[in-house]
């Protein structure tokens, strides 16, 4: 019976409808919302568990950060709870959850704290960090994985650009932007998006400061294989996840606290990891990712030279 009503709840069936579950499977007085919350309980050793393993074995060399939103009750109120996910690609190919926390806002310190436990347990071999431009996200990055590459997603990067422009501008201009990351290499990449840029400015000069002065980040993605550039110039791959938290948790609506948020939304996380581990394909070639550890031999001595 616990069984039954710990997977209901992860797979955001309502209280009710577990009540009703319940009651189906021959007990009279059906269960009650508080009863379902202690019973869940028990997922915390094994969330606790997952979100402290030994990140040591391997190197991450891409990892993906973004936030969600959910409501909890905080000291009597309810209020919105950031639930920051951390998901990278190993050195051989495969994805991974790396972790998850909840807190009361984005800001640099509550990043940068998460940031650092990633660290702690042994995170390694980062060459990108993908992620949109939250200013304490940046901040965090920026002094937690130095020597890393920033890269400034781009679909996050396309709506603030869009809010530049008229509505009746915005398909026509968001096409042209889009013929940037389809060139076939980085010197096309780099070109275009100055020629873009000089078009978009005759109407729109903020539109060509912006892109100006996003290029560096919005385009450091060429600096890697070709053949990883769609699976790495943007966080949809984690906006995906997100989408799941959310589909499971706006079913309870409102949570009693953030540990309850933190539950639920850790156990849909270990689901969704435990799901890509045993995934038919890689989410890139294993031969492919070995080609980005020969460019990063290429280029040590010439930065060791620099330095």
């Amino acid at each position: 019976m616990y069984a039954v009503v710990m997977e209901a709840y992860l797979h955001g069936v309502s209280t009710r409808k577990v009540d009703d579950l319940v009651k189906a499977l021959g007990v009279d007085t059906g269960i009650s919302k508080s009863e379902v919350s202690r019973i869940c309980a028990d997922l915390d050793e094994e969330v606790a568990a997952f979100r402290g393993r030994s990140l040591k074995t391997d190197s991450y060399p891409y990892v993906f950060l973004d936030a969600t939103y959910c409501k909890a009750r905080v000291n009597r109120r309810v209020v919105s709870q950031a639930v920051v996910v951390a998901t990278a690609v190993r050195a051989d190919g495969n994805r991974e959850v790396l972790g998850f926390d909840v807190g009361d806002s984005e800001d640099g310190a509550f990043w940068t704290a998460f940031l650092r436990s990633l660290k702690a347990r042994g995170l390694h071999g980062v060459q990108l960090v993908i992620s949109d431009a939250h200013e304490g996200l940046k901040a965090a990055i920026g002094s937690v994985f130095a020597g890393a590459t920033w890269q400034r997603c781009r679909v996050h990067f396309l709506r603030n650009v869009l809010t530049r422009v008229p509505r009746g501008n915005a398909e026509m201009d968001a096409a042209a932007i889009r013929t940037i990351f389809a060139q076939p290499d980085a010197e096309h990449v780099h070109s275009q998006l100055d020629m873009i840029a000089t078009m978009l400015g005759r109407q729109f000069p903020s539109v060509e400061a912006m892109l100006l002065d996003a290029k560096e980040d919005i385009l450091a993605f060429t600096a890697f294989p070709v053949a990883h550039w769609k699976k790495i110039w943007s966080t949809n791959p984690l906006e995906r996840v997100n989408k799941e938290i959310k589909r499971r948790t706006d079913v309870v609506g409102v949570f009693p606290n953030p540990e309850a948020l933190l539950r639920l939304a850790g156990a849909v996380l270990v689901e969704i990891h435990d799901e890509w581990a045993v995934a038919d394909r890689r989410y890139l070639s294993e031969a492919s990712m070995k080609t980005i550890t020969t460019m990063t031999k290429e280029v040590a001595p010439t930065t060791a030279l620099t330095a």
